[in-house]
């Protein structure tokens, strides 16, 4: 199927926000409330008293939620969100209304700068996700080095916002599978707007990498609470995909509380403190973090060797137009050095 892409109804992402309505922006607090009123969590704000907008939020991502929490302790303040394009899917027009800044990711976008910039100017807060995804193993991403230069660039407050819980209560790898976890939400002013002013970019880089440091699997240590629910592990060996016991890839697999190997057979209970332990013989990771640092690793030695090497059948699909995905067929994707 070909696609128009000249269509003149594509989506156009080099352009300014709109700065949110008042209304809007008691409909989105509304909203959240309705949202989280059958949720447990805690909201915490820590060197905030008297701090008024324009500022910048950076937050660490979890899932949806995470736009709730922090629209509870933004409210009654105007926010600008930068929304990756795939979030406009269906409704670009509400979006677009709400006054979120559509992007790409992994992208160089000049236009981008140039919005946050106007939502300063505009005396409002930009809230954006530096992590640029939902976090896959439940501890910090990749962050990039210009994140301290945009800082640096509009001379305005930095608050850094960590949710806890989330990650845990709908893992990324098993989204529709709740898990009853108490949600924690921290809203901590980092630096000062002076501090930004007297700090270099490279220092304020290190100040965000250190603050948005978080690891959900110690935080439910920490938390005393227990994953009780019999289906938690399901889903696990999407991110755990490599048997560390026989090296095996691709042939892991979940069920109920337990993560298997099909090759070699070997089981690890994923306990209710969130620990890994294995039914027989060594227990190779405890810590589910580590068990996805080592995949990583072996990728990694892949590259350097030259040898690493993937491919499969997919679908395609280009989103040509604003309401709709278009399939395109089926491909081979090969992915090598």
């Amino acid at each position: 199927m070909e696609v128009n892409y000249r269509w003149k109804k594509h989506y156009k992402t080099a352009k300014y926000p709109l700065r949110q309505p008042k209304f809007l922006t008691w409909l989105i607090w509304f909203l959240s409330q309705c949202m989280l009123l059958r949720k447990k969590y805690t909201l915490e704000t820590i060197d905030m008293e008297g701090l008024e907008p324009p500022y910048i939020i950076f937050s660490n991502h979890m899932a949806f939620i995470d736009f709730e929490l922090a629209a509870k302790v933004t409210y009654p303040r105007k926010v600008n969100n930068v929304v990756n394009i795939d979030g406009y899917h269906m409704m670009p027009w509400l979006l677009t209304w709400i006054g979120s800044i559509c992007t790409r990711k992994f992208t160089n976008d000049l236009h981008l700068v140039k919005s946050i910039c106007r939502v300063i100017q505009n005396g409002d807060i930009l809230c954006m996700y530096p992590e640029a995804r939902y976090t896959p193993i439940g501890t910090t991403s990749f962050l990039p080095s210009s994140l301290g230069r945009l800082v640096k660039m509009n001379k305005v407050p930095l608050v850094v916002v960590t949710h806890h819980g989330n990650y845990l209560y709908s893992p990324f790898w098993a989204y529709k599978n709740k898990h009853k976890v108490p949600l924690r939400t921290t809203f901590r002013q980092v630096l000062t707007a002076q501090q930004v002013e007297e700090m270099t970019a490279e220092e304020i880089n290190a100040v965000i990498k250190k603050s948005m440091q978080y690891d959900e699997y110690q935080y439910l240590l920490e938390s005393g609470h227990k994953l009780t629910e019999s289906f938690r592990a399901e889903g696990l060996h999407k991110v755990l995909y490599q048997c560390p016991h026989c090296k095996t890839e691709f042939q892991m697999d979940s069920k109920g509380s337990e993560l298997f190997c099909k090759a070699c057979g070997k089981r690890w209970l994923w306990q209710e403190d969130g620990y890994l332990k294995a039914l027989e013989g060594e227990t190779e990771f405890d810590h589910i973090p580590d068990w996805f640092n080592w995949e990583r690793s072996q990728v990694r030695a892949q590259l350097e060797a030259g040898t690493y090497h993937f491919e499969d059948d997919v679908e395609i699909y280009s989103m040509g137009e604003p309401w709709r995905f278009r399939k395109l067929g089926m491909g081979r994707l090969v992915h090598d050095t």
